[in-house]
């Protein structure tokens, strides 16, 4: 029985008053401690009939134990109708000049740091992480590419995250679909990762087996690896990254209210940054909807000292004037953002339209 929850019987009990109970008080001892005893091997049966998630080993990501923001579930009147996506966000607009934001007393736990006056959100391209190689035309004119590389990416990371190394085949499929989040680490040098049944020489082999592939069928013999396309990307996470990874589908074709967060309220040796990758829904895409929206904080938000250190600080039944809302533009030249954790708090957008968005952090 669940604190709180009232059993019939004991409503009767309680509305008959004194009288009744001192007229069957014995029978009524007997029952109550029948029925506590019951509850009691009851709830021990459920609980050993439970399967219990083991903590991941130490220096691994545990997989899916909670719930993300952005998987929060929404009021019907919030989640309904459904849109049609593309409609949608071609009435919105980037705000990307949206002024600061300043977090109201007593929302979210959590203190105030130093007045930001560098740029909140920074825009990168493919381009300029790989140069000569036409990377950024070629990601946004061709679905075929962006495809291929993102679920080349999604396998290569699947088959190397020891968490998922004792899940089925079968597993493995509807995982790797990609209407599915998926996470893991984006590190291949000197990272934590090992591949299914390999050994500890196998961490001098590549990791990115499946991502190499692709690179160089769509981008020639000066293609990078599949491994420093990674750990260059993650590089811009700055001196001392979580290595946390996570492919991000997200609610479609409907509209939902923001989640307002961060990842973790925390930005060690100050340079730690969350990155973006941007895979748009359509060739020659030029919009919002991809990318997470934000919200640019006039000083620097730091999470409670006691705060765990890989939750989200979730900033709840906060009212944020649109005027505040920043909706990242995706196009061709800009499809990476990063931002340092601190600066904004973020959301889901409240009309995505995308095929995902990968974190780098």
């Amino acid at each position: 029985k669940k604190s709180g929850d009232v059993e019939p019987s004991e409503t009767v009990a309680a509305s008959a008053g004194p009288k009744a109970e001192s007229t069957s008080s014995t029978a009524g001892r007997r029952r109550s401690s029948s029925s506590s005893s019951l509850g009691r091997r009851r709830h021990k049966a459920v609980n050993e009939g439970r399967r219990r998630t083991p903590p991941p080993s130490p220096g691994q990501y545990a997989v899916a134990t909670r719930r993300a923001p952005h998987q929060f579930d929404h009021t019907t009147e919030k989640a309904r109708p459904f849109i049609d996506g593309k409609t949608e966000i071609a009435a919105q607009v980037a705000n990307e000049d949206a002024p600061t934001f300043v977090i109201p007393e007593g929302i979210a736990s959590g203190y105030d740091g130093d007045e930001i006056s560098h740029q909140h959100v920074e825009t990168t391209s493919l381009d300029n992480i790989f140069p000569g190689l036409g990377f950024s035309n070629l990601f946004a004119s061709s679905k075929e590419f962006r495809t291929d590389l993102r679920g080349a990416m999604r396998e290569d990371i699947f088959d190397t995250t020891p968490a998922y190394a004792s899940m089925s085949e079968k597993a493995r499929r509807m995982l790797l679909l990609p209407d599915s989040s998926l996470q893991g680490s984006w590190k291949c040098k000197d990272g934590r990762w090992e591949r299914k049944g390999g050994s500890d020489e196998e961490k001098d082999q590549p990791r990115m087996i499946a991502l190499t592939k692709v690179l160089s069928k769509f981008l020639g013999e000066e293609a990078p690896s599949g491994d420093e396309f990674m750990d260059r990307i993650g590089s811009l996470c700055g001196s001392r990254p979580s290595t946390h990874w996570i492919d991000i589908v997200g609610v479609q074709d409907r509209r939902i209210a923001h989640s307002w967060h961060q990842d973790t309220g925390r930005s060690p040796s100050g340079d730690a940054k969350t990155v973006l990758l941007g895979f748009p829904p359509e060739d020659s895409y030029d919009a919002v909807g991809v990318f997470s929206h934000v919200i640019k904080l006039e000083k620097e938000r730091h999470a409670a000292e006691d705060h765990p250190p890989n939750e989200p600080v979730v900033f709840t039944n906060m009212e944020v004037d649109e005027k505040y809302i920043v909706r990242p533009r995706f196009s061709e030249g800009g499809e990476l953002i990063f931002y340092r954790d601190i600066d904004v708090l973020h959301s889901s957008p409240d009309v995505a339209y995308r095929a995902s968005v990968m974190r780098f952090m």
